[in-house]
């Protein structure tokens, strides 16, 4: 799915010291790139470690504006206060969306409302996935939005704002996430991967009233009877992925009316057209948890907390850097490894991470020069720049995630005197707006390129770089020139 728009500006202040660790004399050459790494020798080769400095912070509505599409996943569910993540907190995805006949003017089959009888009216949203516990109950309410909205097909709405309003509840259901793969059999309509929501019969018998010459003459028309659904979850321990765009996603009208002196039933679907708005808004809170503790101090943090849009990052400064003269480098990677919490097994990590640095003379986050490429289609070097996390076995044996970000030609650039040292930023964004170029030239342009899949799920807590059993850390193999 593509996206056109996001805006991302931030502003950081970090402090940093250094620490060198001994050499040591081992060789990583079959993880760090096979042949091309020589072997660490401790004569011509070495291998050394430098402590970065790691200090959170979170996104707010003025460092993030992103918005998402009509055709990006949309989110909806809660984790709430009962059932909250102990790391991060709660959060409560909230959607709105316009459906509607597929064409103007619209009449049902028969043209007399009086002879039209409801059966039932359902609210059906095509379901992806869930970040979260799929057993614990949910229960979802449906409202109609308020006539007083402005819901534009298009607009796209930024996630962590809300202005519309809502207040007739239509309908609600409560649920366990896990049976939503199960299939469902309804009137002409047998398959899985469905959300279903009955409404009242009220609103059903109301769209059967609309006249063909007023309410459904064109979509302004309908827009001024009818200005959308809004979903909110009151109860729950996870958020639920749509495709607002996908097959399954329809209001089914299920009515009756007289065929030949028969009762005959049917049904009739009012659809998410290329005439519907949407949006999704996204709150978290982070009272009572882990994250909210390591905020806003002038110290480092021992912990690092990173999680999806929208959600936080992390500042790095390396100033042991400055202490080195040139050298060939290797091999320069930056090292991130997360600490266990058994929360994990319900919210998982991120699929990728993302490193990017603070350009001074632009005051913009541009990527880091050399090492991060992208290709014509906005495709990035996933794999070679590290964003992927590898498997690993912490002290006690728990399985955890470990990154390792490429930083080579970077590193190797500064100490050779051809790039300034940056701050760097960590974080788990869903789309990045950087600035690039090209080194030597300092011409750069503003590319836009794809993260994550989606926005709302993932997180993970990683060790700082104060000392312990884990940290964060610089590795560099070199020689000596």
């Amino acid at each position: 799915m593509k996206h056109k728009y996001l805006v991302l500006t931030f502003g950081i202040i970090i402090f940093s010291v250094f620490i060198f660790s001994s050499c040591r004399k081992i060789n990583d050459a079959t993880e760090l790139g096979g042949g091309l790494i020589p072997a660490v020798d401790n004569v011509t080769t070495f291998d050394t470690t430098i402590t970065v400095e790691a200090y959170n912070d979170i996104f707010t509505n003025l460092t993030d504006s992103l918005r998402i599409t009509r055709g990006e996943e949309h989110f909806l569910g809660i984790i709430d206060n009962a059932h909250k993540d102990p790391l991060f907190g709660t959060t409560d995805a909230r959607l709105f969306l316009e459906l509607k006949p597929g064409f103007y003017k619209y009449a049902f089959n028969n043209t007399k409302p009086d002879s039209l009888y409801i059966d039932s009216v359902v609210l059906v949203l095509d379901y992806l996935e869930t970040y979260g516990d799929t057993n614990t109950l949910q229960t979802v309410n449906v409202y109609e939005m308020d006539q007083s909205n402005d819901f534009k097909v298009d607009s796209a709405y930024k996630i962590r704002e809300n202005t519309f309003t809502y207040s007739n509840l239509l309908g609600f259901r409560t649920f366990a996430p896990a049976i939503l793969n199960d299939s469902v059999k309804a009137y002409k309509d047998t398959t899985k991967n469905q959300l279903r929501i009955r409404l009242n019969n009220t609103f059903g018998r109301r769209l059967l009233d609309y006249d063909t010459t007023t309410a459904y003459l064109s979509d302004s028309a309908f827009r001024t009877r009818f200005k959308g659904f809004a979903l909110k979850a009151t109860s729950g321990k996870a958020v639920m992925g749509f495709n607002l765009a996908g097959a399954n996603t329809k209001l089914a009208i299920y009515y009756n009316y007289f065929k030949n002196s028969v009762r005959d039933t049917t049904v009739t679907y009012f659809n998410f057209t290329s005439l519907s708005a949407s949006a999704n808004h996204i709150i978290r809170d982070y009272t009572g948890s882990q994250i909210n503790t390591y905020q806003g101090g002038t110290a480092p943090d021992p912990l690092v907390f990173l999680q999806n849009t929208p959600g936080s990052f992390a500042t790095i400064k390396i100033p042991g850097l400055k202490l080195l003269n040139n050298r060939l480098i290797h091999r320069a990677e930056l090292i991130a490894e997360e600490v266990y919490d058994p929360s994990d097994t319900i919210f998982a990590e991120p699929t990728y991470l993302y490193l990017d640095a603070y350009d001074t003379s632009v005051s913009k986050y541009r990527t880091i020069p050399y090492d991060l490429t992208f290709d014509v289609s906005g495709s990035v070097n996933t794999e070679s720049f590290g964003m992927s996390p590898k498997n690993q076995l912490d002290a006690s044996g728990k399985n955890i995630k470990i990154w390792k970000f490429n930083i080579s030609r970077y590193v190797q650039n500064y100490l050779a005197g051809t790039q300034p040292l940056h701050n760097l930023r960590l974080s788990a964004p869903f789309y990045v707006n950087n600035e690039f170029s090209v080194p030597p030239s300092t011409t750069s342009s503003t590319r836009y390129f794809i993260i994550n899949p989606s926005i709302v799920k993932g997180r993970v807590r990683l060790a700082g770089g104060t000392p312990g059993p884990q940290k964060m850390r610089l590795r560099l193999i070199y020689s000596k020139l």
